[in-house]
């Protein structure tokens, strides 16, 4: 799974890719402290997962949020903030969000989300893997 971090804050972005980058399977493709670059490598790494801070230099997390939703809506998109106040909140939901979390209170439902996500790729990598090796429901080299 290809991950994209963003935070203008280089001590929480150490935070978030050191907790993010013990999931094995988990591959940090990007770390980014303002929104411009952020954008540029979503639109360059399509990642799975994006984590991104809403107040950074650039673009804002709202704003990347906004624009890569233009081109990608499978994108699982999460952000995670100090600022936490209703108003970014509905805004980030009417952009499509799919989580809004709250760096003081929600560090653990950040876990939750890469844990799920981790669960889901695995159950497609089987399904997948079944398929490849089925054809109108025969197995195929004797693989059921």
């Amino acid at each position: 799974m290809k991950v994209v971090i963003a935070d203008d804050s280089q001590l929480i972005l150490t935070r978030i890719q050191e907790k993010v980058g013990m999931y094995k399977g988990v591959e940090i493709v990007g770390a980014y402290k303002n929104g411009t670059d952020t954008l540029a490598a979503l639109k360059f790494f399509k990642p799975d997962l994006a984590i991104v801070d809403i107040n950074m230099p650039g673009l804002n997390g709202l704003d990347v949020l906004e624009e890569i939703r233009k081109e990608d809506t499978s994108l699982m998109f999460v952000i995670l903030t100090f600022n936490s106040s209703e108003f970014y909140r509905r805004k980030a939901v009417e952009l499509g969000v799919d989580y809004f979390l709250s760096k003081v209170d929600d560090e653990d439902k950040l876990s939750q989300v890469i844990e799920e996500m981790l669960r889901e790729e695995k159950k497609m990598k089987v399904l997948i893997h079944h398929k490849a090796n089925t054809f109108n429901g025969h197995s195929i080299n004797g693989i059921h």
